[in-house]
C-alpha cells in the first residue's frame, strides 16, 4: 500500500520560496503567472493491510511529525 501525502503553507502564511519562484518564472518571460505556493511531496510505502488503518496511521503520522499543522495543511490519499 501506498501513500501520497501533499503539504503546503496555509492561506494567509507567508511563502518567500514561492515569492521567490514566482519572480524567477517573470524573469523567464511566463508574466501570465499571478502567484506560486510551494509544498512538499511526500510517499510512503506502508505495509498495512486495510486503508482506513493506513489512512489513520498517515494523518497521525502529520499531526505528529510530517506537517508543521500550525502553518500548514495535508492532503492524504492512500492507494491499495
Amino acid at each position: 500500500m501506498k501513500a501520497r501525502v501533499h503539504i503546503t503553507l496555509k492561506q494567509g502564511v507567508l511563502d518567500p520560496q514561492g515569492k521567490a519562484i514566482a519572480n524567477a518564472l517573470h524573469a523567464l518571460g511566463f508574466p501570465a503567472v499571478a502567484g506560486v505556493r510551494q509544498g512538499k511531496y511526500l510517499e510512503l510505502d506502508l505495509g498495512n493491510a486495510d486503508k482506513a488503518t493506513a489512512e489513520k496511521d498517515v494523518r497521525t503520522m502529520c499531526e505528529r511529525l510530517l506537517a508543521n499543522t500550525v502553518i500548514e495543511d495535508y492532503a492524504v490519499e492512500v492507494l491499495t
